[in-house]
């Protein structure tokens, strides 16, 4: 009888592992979706920056939460400052009225635009992917600091010397996240 449990036991777990494995890209699609996927691709050539990046930081920052505000009252799907929305939107003529800022910035469209506009001006600041990435969490003026006390390089290669904690794990998610959309999707 004990022989026989542990058979079966076993023939069972073979067969969900191989029924996990046979579905795994399938299952990770559902921790890993595409939402808003009109917005990400319309935002994502026009500012030439890779949809999986977009997905990646949206997944990081709001869980596709598009009325997310969060306790530093960053807003909406890319949770995108108030402050940094509205001069984003000044320098780069993305139409947001600043006396209901907050409502605009929680729009869908304007969200993504803003957010990916933003990312794609740290890309081409960097020239490094987990430099801008660090600066979309930290902000410019941090990291500009932190590359001139040369607590991080400027090519990225020693983010695990990111002095925040929050920042340095941000990084971390946002580059795990990324790889993941771009092995599902792209």
């Amino acid at each position: 009888m004990n022989k026989r449990f542990l058979t079966i036991f076993f023939l069972i777990l073979i067969a969900i592992i191989i029924f996990i494995g046979a579905f795994k890209n399938e299952i990770l699609k559902v921790f890993y979706p595409l939402k808003y996927v009109e917005n990400v691709e319309n935002y994502a050539k026009s500012y030439n920056v890779e949809e999986s990046l977009i997905f990646a930081l949206i997944k990081a920052e709001s869980n596709f939460n598009e009325k997310a505000i969060s306790h530093k009252d960053a807003i909406g799907l890319m949770q995108i400052m108030e402050e940094t929305a509205i001069d984003v939107a000044k320098k780069y003529d993305i139409n947001i009225d600043e006396n209901n800022a907050k409502e605009d910035i929680l729009n869908i469209d304007n969200n993504i635009n803003i957010g990916t506009k933003y990312l794609a001006v740290l890309l081409e600041k960097y020239k490094n992917l987990e430099v801008a990435v660090a600066a979309y969490n930290a902000g410019i003026g941090t990291v500009d600091k932190w590359i001139e006390q040369g607590i991080i390089k400027a090519d990225g290669t020693d983010i695990e010397n990111i002095p925040y904690k929050e920042t340095n794990n941000y990084v971390r998610k946002i580059l795990v996240n990324y790889k993941m959309y771009k092995e599902l999707y792209y």
